[in-house]
């Protein structure tokens, strides 16, 4: 018997030792059969319309490239997190997804949220690319890209587009100045209105801890005839200002940025009040082409409501990191580091179409280069403003 034991565990040790070697390659060499994509968003709150599209859309993505064979003959696996728009909780959620073995982040859908995230990105040479996070401070390091337009190139664009089109002579602004994507959105819209067809005439800041009265700030622009209000904000603080205008009689045009997408989902807001609001997106639901006519109907059969431009983003971004993988070759077994590596090569050879952009290119600051379009409310949907 005791011969037995020792022989016994001899055997179990040894065992156990190729156990460990084995998982201490796979580590090293990566050992999976799937590409694990994660994403980050905020799935409930306030900020939710935002994560949920996001979630959604790149889901509709991964489920399309699967059944059409995967990557290069791989498929994805996929996995999302909720960050209730709260940056230390983003860090939470990206550790979760990569205790389950994420390899590529979807996300984070929000820019500081996309900041925080990308610190711990950065040290692990894990590839991002966030769809959405705008700040310019999204793509500092050079693992990740982004999808969306930049908070300066949305500035520009807005008074490029508010002066190109003559849509007002004089322009009144409602910002929050505690959020660093509304604020750097309104610096440079600021800076790219000198000289244009039309005159900032009120310029008014809210902070997070006082967003639910805009009534000295609409006063102020009604006051100084302003025919334009620019809105870089969320949807929730701008579905209380179109409310409180109405209440006034105060009926400019409003025009937004991405931020806005989604006011028409806002709980207990009156959707008929959005009517006429302008936005700046690459995406509008209504077009023709038939990329997104087949998104919509997905979208609208598997969700329940029409996507908006979050979602197209997220979808865009799985079929850009499928463009990346197929340009570099690498391959899941890899370490993460490599795949990382591998990825940010290939985004600067790329050039994707998709739903937000016919052409789509990066060079190594992350940014993409793409081109602006606008949308209109009308009768409660998006239609393009051209």
């Amino acid at each position: 018997m005791k011969k037995f034991n020792k022989v016994f565990s001899a055997v179990l040790a040894s065992a156990m030792a190729a156990s460990l070697l084995a998982g201490c390659g796979g580590a090293a060499a990566g050992g999976s059969n799937t590409f694990k994509i994660g994403a980050i968003g905020p799935l409930t709150g306030a900020a939710a319309a935002y994560g949920n599209a996001v979630v959604n859309g790149a889901q509709i993505a991964v489920d399309e490239i699967n059944e059409a064979g995967g990557i290069n003959g791989v498929q994805i696996e996929y996995k999302s997190e909720d960050d209730e728009l709260n940056a230390e909780k983003s860090v939470n959620a990206y550790n979760t997804l990569k205790d389950w073995g994420m390899q590529i982040l979807v996300g984070s859908t929000t820019s500081a949220c996309s900041i925080a995230v990308s610190e711990n990105t950065k040290n692990d040479n894990m590839f991002q690319l966030t769809p959405s996070g705008s700040a310019e401070d999204c793509v500092k390091y050079d693992n990740v890209f982004r999808v969306c337009f930049s908070d300066p190139n949305q500035g520009i664009a807005s008074a490029q587009y508010i002066s190109d089109h003559n849509l007002a002579t004089k322009v009144g602004i409602i910002y929050d100045n505690s959020d660093v994507y509304s604020s750097g959105i309104y610096q440079k819209f600021v800076e790219e209105s000198a000289g244009k067809n039309f005159e900032i005439v009120s310029a008014e800041a809210y902070t997070q801890d006082n967003n639910t009265d805009f009534s000295v700030q609409l006063q102020k622009a009604k006051d100084a005839g302003a025919d334009l209000v620019f809105l870089p904000i969320y949807y929730s603080d701008a579905a209380l200002i179109l409310t409180q205008a109405n209440t006034m009689g105060y009926a400019p045009t409003f025009f937004g940025v991405d931020g806005m997408d989604g006011i028409l989902t806002v709980e207990n807001f009156d959707p008929s009040l959005a009517e006429g609001v302008m936005l700046l997106t690459p995406f509008a639901a209504d077009a023709t082409d038939d990329l997104t006519v087949n998104f919509v109907k997905k979208y609208n059969e598997k969700y329940g409501e029409t996507p908006n431009q979050f979602a197209a983003d997220a979808y865009d971004a799985v079929y850009i990191i499928k463009a990346a993988i197929e340009k570099s070759g690498v391959t899941p077994d890899k370490t993460t580091e490599e795949i990382c590596e591998a990825l940010k090569g290939a985004m600067t050879q790329i050039e994707a179409t998709g739903l937000t952009s016919q052409k789509m290119t990066w060079d190594a600051s992350g940014e993409p280069n793409k081109e602006p379009k606008a949308v209109v409310i009308k009768n409660g949907t998006y239609v393009s403003a051209e």
